[in-house]
């Protein structure tokens, strides 16, 4: 359809780790009224200005008071929050100069923003597609011992129970992306006539589409093997990267053909292509990195030396 499906998604990873990891308390008070619709769990709270991509350098921390946590800091690029009424936030609940691995001492809690009020400040950030994110500021922000979600120090893991999800959402995404723009090519491409002739019976115009089908079709396999994979439980982290960096470049690939197979008209507002071709950008640098995705496989999958960080280059 050409609609943005960034609004739609977030419930669906959101999920993973209160499904997997929240107590069945949480899942009973919560889990039903999420299904109804009368709750929504819509954002979840990662990213902050100075740790971007490297999670363990959040500085957001929870420290532990007599009846629950207080927690401080401020989180950034957290989408959906004015459309949720709960929020997974991560924070430290030890300082990392204390616990023996960098990702330790992070914990995970479901905030009840309803009840929050004064102690999130939320500020938009404007952003050049239709994608609603935010800055918060939280200060003194009162969470419950029944808020945690899983286990203390534990949370780095546990949210990458939803991060595995959110890479094939997004691969899914940028596949349907990319059958759109193929799509309203070939179709103004065979009713395009330029010198007596459809454009699309030429060469230099047909390729350039049939490739970026080619290229979506194959990532749409990597795709279905990694949400195989995920669905059966089983560890799936190089598929759901790998198919995520192929989706999205798939995408991108097919929005610059369309914009050049569409010509000055795909500038326009009315055609639709210019809207897609910049939330078709979006998908190369989040909610990875494609670079990330690549330094993952060359040292997780192929056991490549670190290429970034201590002893790297960056």
């Amino acid at each position: 359809s050409g609609g943005n499906a960034a609004a739609c998604h977030a419930q669906i990873y959101t999920m993973g780790a209160l499904l997997r990891h929240g107590s069945e308390a949480q899942k009973r008070t919560y889990l039903p009224e999420i299904a109804a619709g009368r709750l929504r769990l819509q954002s979840m709270a990662v990213t902050e200005p100075e740790a971007g991509s490297d999670t363990s350098r959040i500085t957001t921390f929870a420290r532990k008071v007599d009846d629950g946590y207080l927690v401080n800091g401020q989180k950034v690029f957290t989408s959906r929050v004015q459309h949720s009424d709960l929020l997974l936030l991560l924070a430290r609940t030890a300082r990392a100069e204390d616990v023996p691995g960098k990702t330790d001492g992070m914990s995970l809690f479901l905030v009840d923003l309803r009840q929050a009020r004064s102690a999130i400040e939320v500020r938009p950030i404007e952003t050049m597609v239709n994608h609603e994110t935010n800055a918060l500021f939280i200060t003194d922000l009162h969470l419950s011992d029944d808020a945690l979600v899983g286990e203390e120090g534990n949370g780095f893991r546990h949210v990458l129970d939803g991060l595995n999800a959110e890479r094939i959402l997004i691969a899914s995404e940028s596949i349907g992306d990319a059958r759109w723009f193929v799509d309203r090519s070939v179709a103004y491409a065979g009713e395009r006539v330029v010198f007596g002739r459809p454009i699309g019976a030429n060469q230099a115009v047909q390729f350039p589409i049939a490739r970026a089908f080619m290229h979506a079709q194959a990532a749409s396999l990597v795709r279905w093997q990694a949400a195989t994979l995920f669905d059966a439980g089983a560890s799936c982290g190089a598929e759901a990267n790998t198919a995520k960096l192929l989706a999205s470049e798939a995408a991108w690939e097919a929005a610059e053909m369309a914009m050049t197979t569409h010509g000055g008209s795909g500038m326009a507002v009315e055609a639709g292509i210019e809207r897609k071709f910049r939330e078709a950008r979006l998908y190369l640098v989040a909610p990875v990195t494609n670079n990330l995705v690549t330094t993952y496989v060359a040292e997780h999958v192929l056991g490549l030396p670190r290429s970034y960080g201590t002893g790297g280059s960056t």
